[in-house]
């Protein structure tokens, strides 16, 4: 039997957080029937302004945050009472004004990646009861934020995930000569952090395993190894729910094992992905000549020097349905989907077994 999973103020009766995947693969829909089946729901904030009707193509810095809080309205709709929040890159350049939009749009959980949140605290003092969530790779990291906050915002982390860079989708945070050496121990860091959390403060504080986790399997294997929850978020990808086209959702489905591998990002990160169109990808922008207009990172050598593509365009013609020559982000189980489900139907075969349970007791 897995326990519901206390993040902060906020519980959801199963250990799972859905993923959140940038220029709206998750948006309000997806959040929403996660978190209405008992998950916690997130939005990405990540070039959210794309394909939104806040964007004329000319101002994206400023439509940013009304689409934001546009897709956490819609969200809500679905799920009244549901905990939803929202994934912001730290590697964002509006990422202070992303948080600020998150907590106007009534998050609850604010979960930060692609960097190190070393300021979160200090942009939500005025919303204590939204749930401030790191994403890390490595014990060391956890430790620079925990300190880092406990002594300049007297704040800890409400909870940490975890993510595995040998099998997580999208933007990952470590060197692209350490990803699949063979070196990193996921659930040896997870263990080390929550060791540390209770060490150093004294406190059981939630850690989240993300990467590779696909079914029901997955999940109690990660709770065994000292997990509190698990972040799911390519499963979810194949269903009725999630925001992508169509024609994204069927690249998942028709990918094999051996099409799915690395990029180096312009973000200056390496990014896990569908690899069979990549040259077209950046053919694109020679061909159409595309320019940096949006300027949605701090840093990116697309915008600094023209050198590779840009991204958030790139992602947002996957996200429309062109995967020809878009971005298709994925983690290394995308593989596995082999139909069109729904948000309840996952969650149905990962938690079905202990309604039963409950049911017989």
């Amino acid at each position: 039997m897995t326990q519901p999973l206390k993040i902060g103020r906020y519980e959801v009766p199963y250990p799972l957080i859905q993923g959140g995947m940038g220029v709206r693969i998750s948006g309000g829909s997806l959040a929403g029937h996660v978190a209405r089946c008992g998950g916690v729901g997130l939005v990405a904030a990540a070039g959210i302004a794309m394909n939104s009707p806040y964007f004329d193509g000319s101002n994206y810095l400023q439509a940013d945050p009304e689409a934001l809080k546009a897709e956490l309205a819609k969200a809500y709709r679905i799920a009244p009472d549901g905990v939803i929040g929202v994934n912001v890159m730290v590697a964002l350049a509006d990422f202070e004004k992303l948080v600020e939009a998150a907590i106007e749009g009534g998050a609850k959980v604010i979960v930060c990646g692609a960097g190190l949140p070393l300021t979160l605290p200090g942009l939500t003092t005025h919303a204590p009861d939204v749930a401030l969530v790191p994403i890390v790779s490595s014990l060391r990291a956890a430790q620079l934020i925990a300190k880092k906050w406990d002594k300049g915002y007297n704040r800890l982390p409400d909870a940490v995930v975890v993510e595995d860079p040998d099998t997580a989708g999208g933007h990952l945070g470590e060197k692209l000569e350490n990803i699949g050496n063979g070196s990193y121990d996921q659930y040896a860091t997870v263990r080390e952090v929550k060791a540390f959390l209770r060490e150093e403060y004294g406190r059981d504080i939630p850690v989240i395993a993300a990467g590779g986790v696909w079914d029901r399997a997955d999940l109690l294997h990660a709770l065994e190894q000292g997990a509190d929850g698990v972040q799911m978020a390519s499963r979810f990808v194949a269903t009725e729910e999630c925001d992508a086209a169509d024609s994204f959702k069927r690249a998942y489905l028709e990918c094999r094992k051996e099409d799915i591998g690395l990029i180096m990002s312009p973000a200056g990160l390496p990014g896990r992905a569908i690899l069979a169109n990549q040259e077209s990808i950046v053919m694109y922008d020679q061909i159409h000549g595309t320019f940096c207009g949006n300027g949605c990172l701090k840093k990116c050598s697309y915008k600094e020097s023209g050198e590779r593509f840009c991204i958030v365009s790139a992602l947002d013609r996957a996200q429309r349905g062109d995967v020809e020559t878009g971005l298709v982000f994925c983690g290394t189980n995308a593989w596995r989907a082999d139909r069109i489900s729904t948000v309840q139907e996952i969650f149905d075969e990962l938690f079905a077994e202990e309604a039963v349970e409950e049911e017989a007791a």
